[in-house]
């Protein structure tokens, strides 16, 4: 992702604040100068690193620390707070309820991604329940009807645009009206960008918003301008009342700091953020969960949401069941990475895992690693039912190997290897052994079982040792709301 550089910079510094002997002024300074250069590098508004630096400072006054303060817990505090200050405008943007249409309205320069984003934006309320529709007001540009068209069809959301009409104010008010009627509560209106601001792109997008009476206006902005985008959601907001920031283009270029930083300074909130090309590479922007990702202290909430929509409620008691007779099989592996790869790309799955930094897994990696659990479940289905539900790894004798190779086009050695990663899965899988089930809807009985000593074996070393050992382990726990957020998957909460 365009941010794991800066991510991985501002870890590295904290990280070696936090091997330090001793947090003095030098040790504090040193992390600080490490942080802004990262920031800067990302093409984050000076202004804006310079006064991150003099708060923590202020905040963070060593002096006056008594000796029983954990200093590198406050100091890395400050600094999760500041960073989501540099990111929060303060207030909300317009939130669409279901069942009472609203009317959004997307704008923005040419080449930003607009018509795309309009897709993902309308595919990922369709997922929520709602019923969205997409409308083409962009007759600017050659293909852009088309291009939403073949998008809408795809995602099997209904649109709305003409190849004759050349008056794009009649389009998006002819539109929004039809799908009004046929009771749409998500009308979702693509307007025309151009390559540069002109004074007829405003106009127009003046008269489309009196046209249409959007209850929100979006500003859809590529993360490569950098600075730039100070000014251009400036002009935008001037011209029609911009309401929220969407940042696309964030899995490619390595400066798109500035673009979050300077939306965030113009006080219209970032909501989306583009991470690529797929109806899928599209993700909620929250600024806490944002920042603690950003810092690799991970996203758990995000994370069981993902978990959510994929595991089915009906599997989720038998699934904690599993969990705590220590029974792991080659199906339930099977099972498990049909689940992984519903959940998204993995690089974003897996950053919101505390402990993850995204710069761990170097662009290219993310496709090698969906494309070997694709092979370890093509060898599995030309597996029979009594391998597949076996806990006896002996059973897999050599002539099984060679049975499930060829039925599967692959080698003995790759054989091998799924095997190896089914017994390192299964001794994860065995240390969460006894977990007591509680009675249906019991979330406390839950709690005081599956503790922090329970995650402390599950996790590995690294990430542990990551996120501050068992006392930070503890403290993550609490920050989730106990165990609730995470227990979720099993069908322990609400």
């Amino acid at each position: 992702m365009v941010l794991a550089e800066l991510g991985g910079s501002i870890s590295r510094a904290l990280q070696q604040m936090s091997n330090a002997t001793v947090i003095d002024e030098k040790v504090l300074n040193e992390c600080l100068n490490e942080i802004t250069r990262a920031l800067l590098q990302s093409d984050v508004q000076f202004k804006l690193v310079r006064d991150m630096q003099t708060n923590i400072k202020k905040i963070v006054n060593l002096d006056d620390l008594a000796a029983g303060h954990n200093k590198r817990k406050i100091i890395q505090q400050a600094i999760f707070n500041e960073l989501c200050k540099m990111l929060d405008p303060g207030k909300p943007s317009f939130i669409p309820k279901k069942g009472k249409t609203s009317v959004v309205m997307f704008v923005g320069l040419q080449g930003s991604g607009k018509t795309t984003t309009c897709t993902k934006y309308a595919y990922y309320h369709q997922k929520k329940g709602w019923r969205p529709a997409l409308v083409c007001a962009d007759t600017f540009r050659a293909g852009a009807f088309d291009q939403l068209k073949q998008n809408a069809t795809k995602a099997k959301i209904p649109f709305y645009g003409s190849y004759t009409e050349s008056d794009p104010v009649k389009i998006a008010a002819e539109g929004v009206e039809r799908f009004k009627e046929e009771n749409y509560d998500l009308i979702i209106v693509d307007t025309s960008g151009r390559h540069k601001q002109e004074a007829a792109l405003f106009e127009e997008m003046r008269q489309v918003s009196e046209a249409t009476k959007p209850d929100l206006v979006i500003f859809v902005m590529d993360s490569s301008i950098g600075q730039a985008a100070f000014d251009q959601a400036q002009a935008f907001k001037q011209s029609v009342s911009v309401g929220a920031v969407i940042v696309t283009k964030m899995d490619g270029h390595a400066k798109g700091g500035g673009a979050l930083s300077a939306v965030a300074a113009t006080k219209s909130p970032v909501i989306f953020i583009g991470t690529g090309e797929h109806m899928d590479e599209f993700e909620v922007f929250d600024v806490k969960p944002f920042v603690s990702r950003l810092l690799g202290m991970g996203d758990l909430s995000a994370f069981m949401d993902k978990i959510h929509e994929v595991v089915p409620m009906d599997q989720q008691p038998e699934l904690l069941q599993k969990l705590s007779d220590g029974h792991f099989t080659l199906r339930i592996m099977y099972e498990q990475f049909q689940s992984i790869l519903k959940m998204g790309p993995i690089s974003q799955v897996f950053s919101m895992l505390p402990g993850f930094r995204a710069e761990l897994m170097p662009k290219g990696h993310e496709k090698e690693s969906s494309a070997k659990i694709k092979r370890y479940m093509t060898m599995m289905d030309s597996m029979t039912n009594e391998e597949l539900d076996s806990t006896n790894p002996k059973l897999m004798n050599e002539s099984r190997m060679m049975r499930i190779a060829r039925g599967s086009g692959r080698l003995v050695r790759e054989v091998m290897d799924m095997l190896e990663e089914y017994k390192r899965l299964a001794k994860v899988w065995s240390k969460m052994k006894g977990l007591k089930i509680p009675k249906k809807g019991d979330m406390n009985a839950l709690s005081r079982n599956m503790n922090a000593q329970h995650m402390s074996k599950v996790l590995p070393p690294q990430m542990l040792k990551q996120i501050g050992g068992m006392g930070g382990l503890q403290s993550l726990m609490k920050q989730m709301g106990s165990t609730k957020d995470m227990m979720g998957m099993f069908g322990g909460g609400d």
